[in-house]
């Protein structure tokens, strides 16, 4: 099981899957999950991107595989940055792809920001760059303290996951988020409901790709056009005929658009 001590209150985990020609250097792409989740939701896009590039996924702080800090633990996106920065260090990746979804997107905007040395690319999928003032994370707090993190899980399940799937999808993607401690998810959801991202993305110059579903209630302007008007290098892109949260509903048409957009960086 790949683990490395970050520091002495975290061992994260990681996956680190390379299927690509031996005698090649490849890229490398990050893959980095959102709040209540853990690398194993990016299983299908691993397949689909392990043949070209070395691709690494992880379990930040308090996810999935990796330790849970202690109740005086100071959240923030700037920590989950350094987490990924001390895990780059650790793994001698000098600069990466990276691509996040849902608050591993605004995890991964703060980190173009400060560390944009260190990446070749952005990608953020399904994610918000401001929390403050909107009434949805409060919602989401209110419903993980009455009902637990299951409870949340299945209250959100559609606008997660296709309501038109394998409801053995929907259950899995429920099971999956209910492994998180339900004190992570309410400091969590406690610190980013006062966050606001408009002041730092006018600065991020990493070229960046925005992937939303088509018909889907987090593709709304505030949240989708708001984003690419305010990053520098942006191209927001809506996939056609998907719903939910696209980077799980279509995986398969995320990765053939991002593989297009990395063509694209060439031709500048």
């Amino acid at each position: 099981m790949p683990t490395v001590q970050l520091d002495p209150d975290l061992e994260m985990y990681y996956e680190d899957d390379d299927y690509t020609d031996p005698w090649r250097t490849p890229e490398t792409v990050v893959l980095h999950h959102g709040n209540a989740k853990s690398s194993r939701l990016w299983y299908a896009w691993v397949p689909l991107l392990a043949r070209q590039y070395r691709v690494i996924r992880l379990d930040a702080r308090g996810f999935g595989r990796s330790s849970i800090p202690p109740e005086s633990y100071d959240w923030s996106l700037s920590n989950f940055g350094s987490d990924l920065l001390a895990l780059l260090d650790y793994l001698e990746l000098d600069k990466v792809h990276l691509i996040g979804e849902t608050v591993g997107g605004t995890i991964s905007l703060q980190f173009a920001y400060e560390h944009p040395d260190r990446l070749n690319s952005l990608t953020v999928c399904t994610s918000p760059y401001r929390f403050a003032g909107v009434s949805t994370y409060q919602e989401y707090y209110r419903l993980v303290m009455e009902q637990g993190v299951a409870g949340w899980a299945k209250a959100t399940g559609d606008r997660r996951v296709d309501p038109n799937t394998d409801s053995a999808h929907h259950q899995w993607y429920i099971d999956q988020m209910s492994n998180t401690s339900q004190r992570v998810v309410l400091e969590t959801l406690a610190y980013l409901a006062t966050q606001d991202l408009s002041d730092v993305l006018p600065h991020v110059q990493t070229p960046t790709l925005i992937l939303v579903a088509e018909d889907s209630v987090a593709n709304n302007p505030d949240r989708t056009v708001g984003m690419a008007q305010l990053l520098p290098d942006a191209r927001m892109l809506e996939i056609p005929g998907t719903t939910g949260y696209v980077q799980h509903s279509a995986p398969e048409k995320c990765v053939s658009a991002w593989q297009e957009f990395i063509g694209n960086l060439g031709d500048r």
